[in-house]
């Protein structure tokens, strides 16, 4: 091989490869963006024993000292140790030390929803439940008991999960029905491009309800409609007919979980107390969860001990 052949053979070599129909140019899909980033604290049960002032503060400082620090904070719930059949100067009490640990320790926005421990539930002397369910919105600032909010290109939907039962006895977890027909209408009126967060106090779906206690006997599972939804079903079917609903997130269980059924993704995010500040409860250590919601629809929800 001469100089020649050589000069002959690397110049067809360099045409060939900028012959532009050799040339496959791939369009490079731009990165996702993070719009929001929220923590997930549920099941403070606080009271004024067993350091759980302390441990909510902890919880709070820890939240609030991460490089990447939250947007807000949601509280998912039971933010005092049990409001049902207490008396009123114990409720205030909880009530109390929750919003002086908030209001100290916290510098961050906070959105709320309704728990079942939350509830001034008092039975009279002719055996009827007397609710005080406006007292628990009163100290969680909530002009109502469910609502919507936009929140950097998201849609937050925040439900009330506690219900009186038919007898009028307390509780079951379900939507009744203005609640309903005003979500039905509200995933409606929600346009296509805007993902959704759905929140609840008790999970609309979760597999961690079956380890919470003897759930298993003879040959049946056994569910209470305290631990889970009553109205899974028709949740779930309502949820599918609108693909802008993404996840779903709920505590109450004191169990982490994740269920992905039908294209939603359902977070059950542990407790700020743990086992009602008695260390873990079963596998699941005191913590709460980071969620980020991005551009794309996309939800990243991980649970963090503190």
């Amino acid at each position: 091989m001469n100089r020649r052949d050589v000069v002959k053979r690397v110049s067809t070599g360099l045409a060939a490869l900028s012959t532009p129909h050799l040339v496959s140019a791939r369009p490079v899909a731009a990165p996702r963006r993070r719009l929001l980033r929220i923590a997930h604290l549920t099941d403070v049960h606080m009271q004024p024993i067993i350091g759980a002032a302390k441990g909510f503060e902890r919880c709070l400082h820890h939240l609030q000292d991460l490089p990447d620090r939250p947007d807000l904070i949601l509280n998912g719930g039971d933010a005092i140790m049990e409001a049902h059949g207490r008396s009123q100067e114990s409720v205030k009490r909880q009530w109390s030390l929750y919003n002086k640990v908030l209001t100290n320790e916290n510098a961050l926005p906070v959105l709320s929803c309704i728990g079942n421990h939350d509830i001034w539930c008092h039975q009279d002397r002719n055996g009827s439940f007397l609710s005080g369910r406006q007292w628990a919105m009163d100290e969680l600032h909530l002009t109502q008991r469910y609502y919507s909010l936009d929140r950097n290109g998201w849609r937050i939907i925040v439900l009330d999960s506690v219900q009186p039962k038919a007898d009028g006895s307390w509780y079951t977890a379900h939507l009744d029905e203005e609640q309903y027909t005003w979500l039905e209408a509200e995933l409606k009126a929600t346009p296509a491009s805007t993902p959704v967060l759905i929140v609840s106090h008790v999970p609309i779906l979760a597999a961690c309800v079956f380890f919470d206690g003897k759930r298993f006997e003879g040959d049946h599972w056994n569910v209470p409609s305290r631990w889970m939804h009553s109205d899974t079903v028709r949740l779930t079917g309502l949820f599918n007919q609108y693909p802008n609903v993404k996840a779903a997130l709920s505590g109450h269980i004191h169990l982490t979980d994740r269920v992905d059924y039908n294209g939603v993704s359902y977070y059950c995010n542990g407790a700020v107390s743990g086992a009602w500040w008695f260390g873990r409860y079963h596998h699941t250590s005191a913590g709460y969860a980071l969620v980020d919601l991005y551009d794309d629809g996309s939800v990243e929800n991980r649970y963090l001990s503190y």
